[in-house]
Formats: structure tokens, C-alpha cells, sequence
């Protein structure tokens, strides 16, 4: 009896082991699953087209707030996520979207934008919208701005929110990557969701 027993505990232990490996995703970046916020938006993309989240369903969704004029921030998470998309290679980039919302549309018009991104990755999306547009989906998000003076008159720059949403093929809300954490969490994280489904 005591053989028996001891054999179902080892295959209890094995099979809970097995199950372990293929369980939850391990993420780098911060998990915030069941998040009560960024929920969704509605932008317009450098092409004209009007998008929501919605839209990218079955991809995974990348979310950044930033503006083309930014001297430091965006353009080093924009680099970041085109090398994390290199990593990843083609058959699993083409299920990933990067977008960039401008949080400074009176600069950022969807010509600067297509521009702007493009030069990063030919399939990463500028997104755009009416101040009121830009303060709901920021509002949403839980992304801080404001205009800050700048050297000259006349010119400003933006101060604002500098991390980055990553959302699954299913249009959850997943993670946030801090500014800085590199390429190889974004491309760690990413293949995770993607393996999930």
C-alpha cells in the first residue's frame, strides 16, 4: 500500500513539475495583468485610418507615448523595440505592432509621424488625434504630459510618461516596461505572449 501511495505522490509531484513548465508566461518586464485601466483609444494613424485597439486584435500590441521632436526618450525606445522585432525575425515580428502615440499633435501631423516612425521600422504605426483625443487616450493610460518652455522663443519641449504598455493577441493588457530596460526584454517578453496565444 505504502509503494502505491509513494508512486501516485511521484507522479502527483511529476505531473504538477510538467505543468509548471508549461504554465504562466515569465516575464522581465512588470506584469499587470487585470490592470482596471488602458482599456482602449481612439487615434488616428499616420495613414488617416482611425484606430482602436481593437483594430490589432491578434497581434500583440505595443504602446509607447512620445513626439518626434524628443530628444532622448522616445527615440531610444523606438530603437530598442526595432531591435527586439530584429530579434524576434520575421515569422514572429509580423504578429507584433508598435505604436507610437504623439502626446504634442500640433507638431506631430501624420506626414512628421510616417516619417518619423517609419525610420525606425517600416511597420511600426504613428498615431495622432485632437488635443481633447490625445487627453482622453493619455488620461486612460495613466501618461503624464505637459509642455515645457524651450531655449528659444517660441520653442518647447514635452515632458512626459516614459514607459511602454504591452498588450496580448487578445487585446489584454499585459506589461509595463520601465524606460531603459533594453531590447532583450522587449523581445523576451514579447516571444513569451506570443507562445501563449
Amino acid at each position: 500500500m505504502r509503494t502505491i501511495l509513494r508512486r501516485g505522490f511521484v507522479a502527483f509531484v511529476l505531473a504538477a513539475l510538467a505543468a509548471c513548465g508549461r504554465g504562466e508566461p515569465q516575464f522581465r518586464a512588470t506584469d499587470i495583468t487585470g490592470a482596471q485601466f488602458g482599456r482602449s483609444f481612439e487615434l488616428t494613424d499616420h495613414t488617416g485610418k482611425t484606430r482602436r485597439l481593437a483594430d490589432f486584435r491578434g497581434k500583440v500590441v505595443v504602446l509607447f507615448f512620445g513626439y518626434t521632436h524628443c530628444p532622448d526618450l522616445c527615440p531610444t525606445t523606438l530603437a530598442e523595440l526595432a531591435a527586439a522585432l530584429r530579434k524576434l525575425g520575421p515569422d514572429q515580428a509580423q504578429h507584433v505592432q508598435v505604436l507610437l502615440a504623439t502626446v504634442d499633435p500640433e507638431r506631430d501631423t501624420r506626414e512628421v509621424l510616417r516619417g518619423y516612425v517609419t525610420a525606425f521600422d517600416p511597420n511600426f504605426l504613428g498615431l495622432t488625434g485632437s488635443a481633447q483625443q490625445i487627453a482622453a487616450a493619455t488620461k486612460e493610460f495613466k501618461v503624464i504630459y505637459q509642455k515645457a518652455p524651450g531655449s528659444q522663443a517660441g520653442s518647447y519641449t514635452m515632458d512626459h510618461s516614459a514607459g511602454t504598455y504591452i498588450f496580448d493577441a487578445q487585446g489584454r493588457l499585459r506589461l509595463f516596461v520601465s524606460y531603459g530596460q533594453g531590447a532583450d526584454v522587449f523581445a523576451h517578453d514579447i516571444r513569451e505572449l506570443l507562445k501563449a496565444g
